[in-house]
């Protein structure tokens, strides 16, 4: 809903987020480097920028992108028009991978140091139809109901397979494709298709099927780029010398361009960016299923704070991330102890996960359609654990040495391994949560860690040992996120319904129970504790003038009893029964004195009010017992238990 105070939570949230990464960076930077950066004011200003516009893009998911996204798949589901969405489907993901900046950035660096084997255009386009590929074999199993790990287990046995063939050149990099394609507008977009389709699909449950079309996008490019090594490592000639040489990392922090030109350029491209989606959204909203969009004006508001959240977002990036973290992917390796490049490795990974804006978009759609199951930010923990492990680990392979695909191919097995473990509702999501890591804040920092350790380490190669930790920062989400599960469901969590129909059924269960066995529930005076027991219960009732009425009471009290019912009664003796009209509207004279106690205290009881009113002598007065059953609400001393 578009409000203020949905806003005002959002921007909360976004610098909570963001205070892990600024926290790493001063660390490493006062501690480690000992130096305070250069245009420090830019940098913290950027960083400001970046919690406003990560509110204002969450803003503008949940007005415009999340409900249009939905709601074109709920229609297409509901036309039966599978030809269509198999068309959107390809459409979206083509559209939106092909502009995606983060793959226009690898691929142009993988360009640059490929000797010209690689055309950087060319290798955008086969990774832009491999997740249209992908998006069309995800939207084919959601229509169907296949279980996704059959997929996906398919997927990493063609992704090894591949491997076995392709020049060791091009498998680090096209590793890291597989996690480059997901951008932060696209996530949410295929992730709404999935979530509608199975939402409205008969026999689609939205957390076992609505998820998993991301994970389908991030392993298609791994298969299609290495086939398209195999070529050009074949047949394409080198044209220049292979160089070991990147961009030079710079020393010190750049200070942002204010210049007006600068920053409009930038929300050009941020348009450019959202285009393709919002004219692929139109052209099948209005020309395909000939219907408007409902809410034309919230969708049209929500785009526009998509388009400048994101802006603000990558401005406030190159203000405060960028250059900061270069320049220390640079200096750290200058130092000769290791384990600081791989503690900057776990705790950027981390910190960065957390502030990643595609997975707080996703966490937030998990917990929702998982009624409470899923917690979103413990969720966004676990990934965010995963990623700091994975590129940790990276940091470590470049640094000793060793193939990447001896770890890649460990880490499949341990995910295949706990797929048959981990309950089935977390399995499409842990899948997901590789592709939605490794997007606008996280690439460009992991990817500047890992060349500028590949550059810098004697015997590293920057297109054999640079790529590759972005691959990792895919790859071990998908095992902690599966073990959240696995230790959820040991522990018991419940959704809100789950626990409101257990809830429902163990009362229904005790009631029945009760009934059966015909227990009596018992207070316990200053316990506020309950207790079932099969004991005898009884009903003494005392039926005496209301002039009597204290002398009862005192002597049933002191026989025993703990509580008393005192009802209105009037009584007639035989005489007055021969003319009972005349007595029948006539004002109560007695008191009806109930007492519900253990069927042990009733002689003590009768005995003791008749001694005192002498009832069977010249007093007036009935008293009379009989057992009761299944006996609620009753309570009583502990001593009498």
């Amino acid at each position: 809903m578009l409000s203020i105070a949905s806003f005002l939570k959002l921007l909360k949230e976004s610098f909570r987020d963001l205070l892990p990464i600024i926290l790493v960076i001063m660390f490493f930077q006062l501690a480690i480097i000992q130096s305070v950066p250069e245009n420090w004011l830019s940098t913290s200003i950027g960083l400001a920028i970046v919690g406003v516009g990560l509110a204002v893009f969450l803003l503008g998911l949940e007005v415009g992108i999340f409900p249009v996204g939905e709601g074109l798949a709920s229609e297409f589901a509901r036309k039966g028009s599978t030809k269509w969405i198999i068309i959107f489907a390809f459409m979206i993901g083509f559209g939106t991978t092909i502009a995606e900046p983060a793959l226009i950035v690898i691929a142009q660096k993988a360009a640059s140091i490929s000797a010209g084997r690689i055309d950087a255009t060319f290798l955008r386009l086969v990774v832009a139809f491999s997740v249209g590929f992908a998006i069309v074999v995800g939207v084919w199993r959601i229509i169907k109901g296949h279980p996704i790990h059959y997929y996906i287990i398919s997927g990493y046995i063609m992704v090894v397979a591949a491997t076995a063939f392709a020049p060791k050149e091009i498998v680090g990099l096209a590793y890291d494709l597989g996690g480059v394609t997901t951008s932060t507008v696209t996530v949410p977009l295929v992730a709404a298709l999935g979530i509608g389709l199975a939402s409205t699909i008969k026999g689609r449950n939205p957390v076992l099927d609505g998820f998993g079309l991301i994970a389908f996008a991030s392993l298609t490019p791994m298969i299609f780029v290495q086939f398209y090594g195999i070529f050009v490592y074949e047949f394409v000639d080198a044209t220049t010398a292979i160089t070991t040489q990147i961009t030079e990392i710079p020393k010190t922090p750049l200070a942002f361009d204010f210049k007006i030109l600068s920053i409009l350029q930038g929300l050009i491209d941020v348009i450019i960016d959202v285009l393709p989606i919002l004219g692929i959204i139109i052209f099948f909203q209005y020309v395909i299923l000939k219907q408007k969009i409902d809410n034309l004006k919230e969708v049209i508001i929500g785009f526009g704070l998509v388009i400048l959240g994101l802006d603000a977002f990558v401005v406030g990036l190159e203000m405060g991330l960028f250059s900061v973290g270069e320049t220390m992917a640079f200096e750290l390796t200058q130092y000769d102890n290791n384990f600081i490049i791989y503690s900057f490795g776990f705790l950027i990974g981390f910190s960065t996960t957390m502030a990643e804006p595609s997975l707080t978009a996703i966490a937030k759609k998990a917990k929702e359609i998982s009624d409470g199951k899923i917690n979103d930010f413990v969720l966004r923990l676990f990934v965010a654990l995963g990623v700091a492990i994975g590129i940790s680990l990276g940091a470590y392979r470049i640094v000793v040495g060793g193939e990447i695909v001896y770890y890649i191919m460990a880490g499949y097995l341990f995910v295949i391994a706990l797929t048959f473990i981990a309950p089935k509702y977390i399995i499409p999501i842990a899948y997901d949560s590789g592709g939605v890591t490794t997007s606008t804040i996280t690439v460009p920092l992991v990817a500047a860690l890992g060349l500028g350790l590949a550059t810098n380490i004697d015997g590293r190669d920057p297109l054999i040992d640079g790529f590759g930790l972005i691959a990792f920062a895919s790859l071990f989400p998908m095992l902690t996120v599966m073990l959240y599960g696995i230790i959820t469901d040991r522990m018991g969590i419940k959704g809100v319904q789950e626990i409101e129909e257990m809830h429902k059924h163990e009362l229904q269960d005790a009631i029945e129970h009760a009934y059966d066995m015909g227990l009596s529930t018992i207070n316990i005076e200053g316990t506020g504790e309950r207790h079932s027991y099969k004991m005898p219960f009884s009903a003494v009732h005392v039926i005496v003038p209301k002039k009597n009425q204290d002398k009862a009471l005192m002597a049933a009290r002191d026989a025993g009893a703990g509580g008393v019912t005192i009802m209105d009664a009037h009584g007639m003796g035989l005489l007055e029964m021969d003319n009972f009209y005349k007595r029948l509207y006539s004002e109560p004279t007695d008191v009806n004195l109930m007492f519900v106690v253990p069927s042990k205290k009733v002689d003590a009881i009768i005995l003791a009010v008749m001694r005192k009113l002498d009832i069977v002598g010249k007093g007036d007065g009935v008293s009379y017992s009989y057992p009761v059953s299944h006996l609620k609400g009753l309570t009583l001393k502990s001593s009498d238990l």
